[in-house]
């Protein structure tokens, strides 16, 4: 594993999710992404935190059996036992 490519496209993870890098880079670091499950891992964690930010922000009286719902879809069981 390189971590220098880890570390240069960790920088730039944020916009890659956003959706707001081009195309030739994204497809760089999808390239790097398949060889490399740390990055993946970090990836899809960055996905989850996102998507749970914007579900909360809009929606801060989200059920407590729909927040147990998504949390248990997005593989976050440990963070539905602290809200029981």
């Amino acid at each position: 594993m390189d971590h220098e490519s880890c570390r240069y496209f960790l920088d730039s993870l944020s916009d890659y999710i956003d959706g707001s890098l081009g195309e030739a880079f994204c497809a760089e670091i999808e390239q790097h992404m398949g060889g490399c499950e740390n990055c993946r891992v970090v990836v899809d964690t960055l996905r989850k935190t996102v998507y749970l930010y914007q579900v909360t922000a809009e929606s801060p009286q989200m059920p407590q059996d729909v927040r147990q719902r998504l949390f248990r879809r997005l593989d976050l069981d440990e963070f539905t036992q602290d809200q029981a």
